[in-house]
């Protein structure tokens, strides 16, 4: 069975929709999707960057850490299935994630709601720079969000998609993703959005 690993910051609007994509094509061609917590906020660090930037990191280590403590808890499918929750207020609905919508997340995934302190609890930073370097360490360099590795070979940002992909698209693109990372050499394809 093909594994995609798939390393995402959950504020990260590109990486939603890119996650859209990757979770339906993957069910459909019955591809393992093993989720990854990775942080913009630890990539950036001792960087400028701009006060709007800044507040939604902060934010974003808040939801990294309740991902990485849901992986803890319930492994890489509960991981998925709480992001997915968690997207849809944060990038579909264009609401805030407080606590009445993320115990309604927990809620909604199965997920006990005390997993919410998780949020403001450190103790879990050290997990999310280890599962952030992992990611790193795929793709041999800095790389934002989304990382994506097909089975053992190497990772690659990206990719990032305007909009999901969908039918035949959807396909064409994993399809493509699956044959670059066999081809050793191959580091780096872009264009402007």
């Amino acid at each position: 069975m093909t594994r995609i690993s798939f390393w995402i910051d959950p504020g990260c609007p590109w990486t939603w929709r890119t996650s859209r994509w990757l979770r339906s094509v993957a069910a459909e061609r019955g591809y393992e999707l093993d989720w990854h917590v990775m942080s913009l906020a630890v990539l950036n660090e001792g960087r400028e960057v701009p006060d709007a930037h800044r507040e939604r990191t902060a934010e974003s280590w808040r939801l990294v850490r309740l991902l990485a403590a849901a992986r803890a808890e319930g492994g890489s499918s509960a991981f998925g299935r709480l992001y997915d929750a968690l997207g849809t207020i944060v990038h579909e609905e264009g609401r805030q994630p407080g606590d009445d919508e993320v115990g309604r997340a927990l809620d909604l995934v199965g997920l006990p709601r005390d997993l919410a302190a998780a949020r403001d609890d450190s103790a879990h930073d050290a997990a999310v720079r280890e599962s952030h370097a992992q990611g790193q360490e795929r793709v041999g360099a800095e790389a934002g969000s989304p990382v994506i590795a097909i089975d053992e070979g190497p990772g690659f940002f990206g990719p990032v998609v305007t909009a999901p992909p969908e039918g035949q698209d959807a396909g064409r693109l994993l399809d493509a993703l699956v044959l670059l990372s066999a081809v050793p050499t191959f580091s780096e394809l872009k264009r402007p959005r």
